[in-house]
Parts: structure tokens; C-alpha cells; sequence
């Protein structure tokens, strides 16, 4: 008996030793990415305009990242709250995301070195990994040129006072997290002339297939089923899922005309800023449509010639299930 035990207690203390030094090499080894560089993002007008542009309808930092009036119409930012964090994103059992501030008042004494590795590779000031909901990993494939704009057009925000709690991620998430973030593989802007490949990019940048494709308990995209439709989100107080947009004709926008998809957009370009009924708000949608609405008709109709790409997936979904 007292064998059985010593062996079991060794067995106890070498599963602990090997535990620990897991922990220490995942602590010690990763993120996996470069130091950030040094180097001066000039702005100038055209980069500040650029990035405007971006920042405000296309890849949504500063939707992500400003508080958002759940009691309207599409949850349009609270304006004198731009940038300045602390909307909440809830990712279920896998924890709560929390955004930070990124006017100067948050990130004044990052360099842009620093910022363009966390935006592009996934990695803070100070070596933490971030959740890939920031998605440096879209960010990381867009042109050079586009982030520099973003950063720069961030720069100019008017700075706010705000430290919002920082996020928090289940375990064994928390640990996971750290094994993500990778170098950033910039790629070149394609041509507007190239419609499909622009459109990808554009699609990308706006990171419709992150909240179009549904995911399992751990967060990951289901085989096949890229911008089918059917992730579940809480932000509005009710559940909704996000739309088919894949061209199949009887549960996508397979029968959408090209106009119809841009005048989908464009009718939101000046919001009503009507307080929503509560029976109005079970249908509420978390999608940012009315910062997406400033989308020039050119870069819609590119993404609306990628979509028509896609592969048509089947997948009726039913978008407000707690509506009466």
C-alpha cells in the first residue's frame, strides 16, 4: 500500500513538473513575433483622409472601439465617446472582451512601431497577446499603406480620458491566446479595375466573414460554411444572428441585384437617430450599417462582385429569435 502510494505521489509531482514547464515555455516562448520596428508614420493630408475613410466605414476601429447606443437603430457610436473604449463584447463561456482606448489620451506614448505591431501582429506595448476579436490577423494581410493610414487618422482623435477594465478569457483560452498572434504578411492593394480581387480585399479589410460564418464553443469557423450566415451575438440585449450572404438563391442574397446590395447600404447613409420601441430593439442589429453605409458605391459593388463568387451555401437563419 505504501509503494502504491509513493508511486502515485511521484506520479503526481513529475505531472505537475510537467505542467509547470509547459506553462513556463508557453509563457517564456510566445507570441512568437518580431520586436517592433522603429519608424515615424507621417500624416499627411491624403494618409489622414485615406485613413478616415478606413478607419470610420471599413475595417470599423473606430466602431469597435467607441461605445455604441444599443437603444438606435444599428447601435450608432456615441460621438463624443470616439475611440475611447470600453464597449463590451461578449464571447460566451469563453470570456468578456473589453475595448481599450485608443485615442491619444490611451495609446499617446505608443510608438508607431508599437501600434503597428498590435494592430498588424497581435501583440500590446508590453508583450501580451491580444484576442484575435481585434483581428490583427485581417489587418496583418492588408496593404502597408492602408494601416499607416489608419494608425495616422487614430492619431488625430481628440483625446478622452477613459481606462476601461481590461478583458478577461477563460481558461485554458487565456493560455491558448498566446500561441496566435503571428508576423504580419502585408499584401498590396489590388486594383479597383480588378473588381473580384478588389472586392476580396475590401471584404476582408471590412471583416464580413468574421461575423457571417458561424463558429463552434471554441470560437472556430465551421468547415464550409464561410458567410452562411448563423453566428450569434448578445450586444443589443436580444440575440441575433447574422444573415446568409453567400449567392444562394433561397436562404442567401443569390437573387440580390448589384443595386439592390449597394441601395441596402446607401439607405442608411443618413440614420433616422429614432430611439427604438422595445419591441423594435428585439430586432435590432449589432452589424454597423450606418458606418458602413459611407462606403463609397464603388468599393460596394466590389464586395458585392466577390460575394457572387462565393460558393452558395444553404443555410436559413432565423436572425431574431427572442422577437415576438
Amino acid at each position: 500500500m505504501k509503494t502504491l502510494l509513493k508511486i502515485a505521489g511521484g506520479l503526481i509531482v513529475l505531472l505537475v513538473l510537467v505542467a509547470a514547464c509547459g506553462y513556463g515555455y508557453l509563457m517564456f516562448a510566445y507570441p512568437k513575433v518580431p520586436a517592433p520596428t522603429a519608424f515615424k508614420i507621417e500624416p499627411t493630408a491624403e494618409r489622414l483622409a485615406r485613413g478616415k475613410y478606413l478607419t470610420d466605414h471599413v475595417v470599423g476601429c473606430t466602431t469597435c472601439h467607441t461605445q455604441r447606443d444599443w437603444t438606435k437603430f444599428s447601435g450608432p457610436i456615441i460621438v463624443d465617446r470616439l475611440g475611447a473604449g470600453g464597449e463590451k463584447f461578449n464571447l460566451g463561456p469563453a470570456g468578456m472582451a473589453i475595448s481599450p482606448n485608443i485615442t491619444p489620451a490611451g495609446i499617446g506614448s505608443w510608438t508607431d512601431g508599437e501600434l503597428l505591431r498590435a494592430v498588424t501582429q497581435g501583440v500590446t506595448r508590453d508583450g501580451s497577446p491580444l484576442f484575435p476579436l481585434m483581428p490583427y490577423p485581417h489587418f496583418g494581410a492588408m496593404d502597408e499603406e492602408d494601416v499607416h493610414a489608419v494608425l495616422a487618422y487614430v492619431r488625430s482623435l481628440k483625446a478622452i480620458e477613459n481606462t476601461p477594465p481590461r478583458s478577461t478569457l477563460s481558461f485554458p483560452l487565456n493560455l491558448i491566446v498566446r500561441t496566435i498572434p503571428a508576423p504580419n504578411t502585408f499584401t498590396k492593394r489590388p486594383s479597383p479595375e480588378d473588381k473580384v480581387a478588389y472586392g476580396k480585399y475590401i471584404t476582408r479589410s471590412a471583416l464580413c466573414s468574421d461575423c457571417h460564418t458561424p463558429i463552434d464553443e471554441r470560437g472556430t469557423p465551421l468547415p464550409g460554411m464561410d458567410f452562411a450566415g448563423g453566428q450569434e451575438f448578445y450586444e443589443t440585449g436580444y440575440r441575433v444572428r447574422s444573415a446568409n450572404i453567400t449567392p444562394d438563391a433561397n436562404t442567401g442574397i443569390g437573387t440580390w441585384t448589384e443595386t439592390q446590395f449597394i441601395d441596402k447600404f446607401k439607405g442608411f447613409e443618413t440614420p433616422t437617430n429614432a430611439t427604438l420601441a422595445e419591441h423594435e430593439r428585439a430586432q435590432n442589429t449589432v452589424m454597423p450599417i450606418t458606418a458602413y453605409a459611407g462606403m463609397t458605391r464603388e468599393d460596394l459593388s466590389a464586395i458585392y462582385a466577390y460575394l457572387r463568387t462565393l460558393k452558395p451555401v444553404t443555410n436559413r437563419v432565423e436572425k431574431f429569435p427572442d422577437a415576438k
